[in-house]
């Protein structure tokens, strides 16, 4: 089991910014959730991001918390967006067939590849 800090922010467009850094496992999921409930219930945002950019190790209670959390975000009409997950992260949600319900391409590369041939348009 390992670590996890999540700190929310504001960004100057109003957009509210949930940063997770470390593991989501059993053991540090709760601050997680209680960060994504907490903010939907009080601040109830247009938009939500969960940045999972120094996420290293995600099982699958990682996993149910951001399910649970874009369905709570549904639930009070905030749009729920997931930022930069690392590629294991990724690979983790393309496994379990969740890239799409979050706005994910299918593969990180492919991102890229996609932003390439748009801008040759």
């Amino acid at each position: 089991m390992g670590e996890a800090v999540v700190t929310i922010r504001r960004q100057a467009d109003g957009v509210l910014v949930i940063e997770v850094r470390g593991s989501l496992d059993a053991a540090t999921v709760d601050a997680l959730r209680t960060a994504i409930l907490g903010t939907l219930q009080r601040e109830r945002p247009v938009t939500l991001i969960v940045d999972l950019t120094f996420v290293v190790f995600m099982d699958s209670l990682g996993i149910g918390t951001l399910v649970s959390g874009h369905r709570a975000a549904r639930e009070v009409g905030t749009r729920f967006l997931l930022r930069n997950p690392s590629e294991f992260v990724h690979r983790q949600l393309r496994v379990t067939g969740l890239t799409e319900m979050f706005g994910l391409p299918p593969s990180p590369s492919s991102a890229v590849t996609f932003s390439l041939s748009n801008g040759d348009l």
